[in-house]
């Protein structure tokens, strides 16, 4: 066998889309949402959207307040009726069935667990209403208080448990039932910072490991960076962008995602040059108002010279320094430090441009030191990849 035949592309149907399900032009939807809609009187709260969910995402709605999020997570739930469109889970028609013939359950963001029920009797509550056998129930608690570690708190009341301990408890009460789909609303927003993060990758692996599908609303941006496999993100009434982490992060499609996912440095310039490199892909040069200050940066739509245009680049993308840096594809600007906070791990630092435009630079802290790099008022020249600017349409 030659070399070449050893290192052929696979086909497609050899590709594996085990971990990105919505890659495969064969893979089944297992949720469909079709031009859904919810209307208020005259007012819109969901507005025709469609979208599919591949049978074990953890997918996540990500949006601020008001933008219908907890509408549409309402709706799957059965607790609000559309006013157009369809819900289909694994094939069926789900639109018009109550919630307790839905095959879903939800995660509320209060928990809502029984004071007056020890860990165990919360958990139970669900099949005891079903009225499942004694034997069944006690087996199943056994296993999802192993799942969710809580073995040794099985007799324990609410009171006696952290924030945490009673998430997880929601949490176990709202699988055991064993749904096709759980919805989680703002599941981690009660919890403190640093057990926030520990939940989020305890709730990681527990989704791994029963492989149910879930489905998330939150407004937290780095809570959906961690959690899931893809993002929708929502803003009156519609999808703006849905994508992994990743794209929405690093691509958004327009000003407002890359302004609301994560934080953003945004430049107004204008085209001095336009390049086309292929079919999808322009090669623009832009300069900045006020300063002139040129930027390259590739762009997926085209812009003719003297358009204007909005111009990202995330401050973690910025490198600042004392001395003015050299090398190629390089756009350099210089300005002071205006305000700085010190994170342990990085630093953030405002610079106030020469134009009077603030622009924020993350900055990780590699040495140990008891003195701080740069210091309020320091003359400063900040720095960028081509690369690294992204071009924003409004």
């Amino acid at each position: 066998m030659t070399a070449a035949t050893d290192n052929k592309a696979p086909t497609p149907s050899e590709t594996d889309f085990s971990e990105t399900p919505w890659l495969d032009p064969q893979a089944v939807p297992f949720i469909q949402i079709k031009s859904l809609g919810k209307q208020f009187g005259d007012f819109t709260a969901v507005d025709s959207i469609s979208l599919d969910i591949y049978q074990g995402e953890l997918f996540t709605i990500l949006g601020g307040s008001g933008c219908g999020k907890s509408t549409l997570l309402r709706m799957l739930a059965g607790f609000e009726a559309p006013s157009a469109g369809q819900i289909i889970i694994d094939g069926v028609d789900i639109s018009d069935l109550p919630a307790y013939d839905r095959p879903v359950n939800m995660m509320f963001q209060s928990y809502a667990v029984f004071p007056h029920m020890t860990v165990a009797q919360n958990i139970a509550y669900g099949l005891k209403k079903d009225r499942l056998p004694s034997a069944e129930i006690d087996s199943r608690v056994s296993e999802m208080l192993e799942l969710v570690q809580l073995q040794d708190l099985a007799s324990r009341k609410p009171k006696q448990l952290s924030g945490g301990q009673c998430q997880r408890v929601a949490l176990a009460r709202a699988l055991i039932k064993r749904p096709k789909v759980l919805l989680l609303d703002e599941p981690l927003a009660a919890l403190d910072k640093k057990l926030r993060e520990q939940t989020q990758f305890e709730l990681m692996n527990l989704q791994y490991k029963l492989g149910t599908t879930f489905i998330v609303v939150t407004h937290d941006q780095e809570e959906a960076m961690t959690l899931s496999s893809r993002v929708a993100v929502m803003d009156e009434g519609g999808f703006v962008q849905i994508g992994t982490p990743l794209e929405v992060y690093e691509f958004p499609v327009n000003r407002f995602v890359a302004d609301f996912f994560g934080t953003i440095n945004l430049f107004d310039a204008t085209v001095t040059s336009s390049t086309q490199i292929d079919s999808t892909t322009y090669t623009i040069e832009a300069a900045l108002d006020k300063t002139g200050t040129l930027i390259k940066a590739d762009c997926s739509h085209q812009l003719k010279e003297g358009d204007i245009t909005s111009i990202g680049v995330r401050p973690e993308k910025l490198s600042i320094s004392q001395k003015k840096p050299r090398g190629k594809n390089l756009t350099i600007t210089s300005g002071v430090v205006e305000d700085l906070a010190y994170y342990g791990n990085r630093s953030i630092y405002r610079v106030r441009s020469h134009s009077g435009r603030i622009i924020q630079v993350s900055a990780q802290n590699f040495q140990r030191t008891k003195e701080l790099v740069l210091e309020w008022d320091d003359q400063v020249y900040l720095s960028w990849d081509s690369s690294c600017s992204v071009v924003l349409p409004e």
